[in-house]
């Protein structure tokens, strides 16, 4: 197996950062893995606690151990996570053709960078593959479903990974994105196929109202009318919806818990595009945007709940 490399994200947030890594040095394959971590540095208005905190971090990630090898690139400026984000991969996927990334609030099962190995030497020649996630959000599958892993049209930022082609189709030049320059309804309804939350979120970030890479990375995926790998249990959990991190307010997390199996059994089967239950199921649970939510009706609401086994007024059903 060709081993990704591993990249992981940190700032300002110690606690989260040291739960992230002790998850990874606990995954399989963490020993043969090469890790890179970028840390970003303080803004120019920073506080002295602010400063305090980036530095227990960096102080933190010196001692890390347990990989095939540690490479820590600490910046002196505040990138912000966007740019971050995008140069850092640029680096790393470059000279290893795949990679496997992580922020500083995602807490990995163990069987994590196995399955995303696994994921990115199955599906490497599968051009509709955009990206593999390791998340799983809060809503059960059909029960006639009987595959453990899911296409679908909503990329997947908490825990991917992806191979350097995909990565370097990315146009991040949001000012040459047609649906911006020219929107229309079916543009904007054929975005938010992985969820009515993606649009205002577009609109946001060419406003300059959020920085956000993960916007622009699924607006690319559906402009190239590729799809996101997903396990149907999440292989992450994110930690940081605790309004500690700059796009993680105080807000209930969507992912369902991690499904912890002793034994490792994803079958990496051939699928050839998102089913359809599954991506309204996902529609409904992302509902923002009333341009998408019109086309969905009450009655198509209960007859999705019905197929996928949610009885009016019940919880969504949660794997234990």
């Amino acid at each position: 197996m060709n081993l990704a490399p591993i990249i992981l994200f940190v700032y300002n947030r110690p606690w989260h950062t040291q739960q992230t890594v002790e998850a990874l040095q606990r995954c399989e394959l963490a020993t043969e893995s090469d890790l890179y971590i970028f840390a970003d540095g303080p803004k120019s208005n920073a506080t002295d606690e602010q400063k305090a905190k980036i530095s227990e971090v960096r102080k933190y990630i010196r001692t890390i151990d347990g990989f095939l090898s540690v490479t820590i690139e600490e910046s002196e400026t505040n990138k912000g996570l966007a740019n971050s984000v995008i140069s850092g991969v640029n680096i790393i996927i470059e000279k290893y053709g795949r990679i496997i990334v992580v922020e500083d609030d995602i807490v990995a099962h163990p069987f994590f960078l196995r399955f995303m190995n696994d994921a990115l030497d199955t599906y490497q020649e599968k051009q509709k593959i955009f990206a593999i996630s390791a998340t799983m959000e809060r809503f059960s599958m059909p029960p006639n479903y009987k595959k453990n892993i899911f296409l679908t049209y909503r990329f997947g930022s908490w825990g991917w990974a992806s191979w350097v082609d995909r990565w370097n189709s990315v146009d991040w030049d949001i000012n040459n994105y047609p649906i911006i320059k020219h929107p229309s309804q079916k543009q904007i309804k054929n975005f938010c196929k992985g969820g009515e939350d993606l649009w205002p979120m577009l609109k946001s970030q060419a406003r300059g109202e959020i920085d956000s890479w993960a916007i622009r990375m699924a607006y690319n995926m559906s402009l190239q009318s590729r799809y996101c790998l997903r396990p149907i249990h999440s292989f992450v959990y994110n930690i940081g919806m605790d309004s500690s991190g700059i796009h993680c307010g105080d807000k209930k997390v969507l992912l369902l818990p991690m499904y912890y199996n002793p034994f490792y059994d994803i079958n990496l089967v051939p699928l050839k595009r998102p089913n359809k239950l599954i991506s309204k199921n996902i529609q409904i649970v992302f509902k923002d945007n009333p341009v998408v939510r019109t086309s969905i009706t009450k009655k198509t609401k209960r007859w999705i709940k019905r197929a996928i086994g949610i009885q009016p007024g019940k919880k969504w059903k949660l794997h234990k």
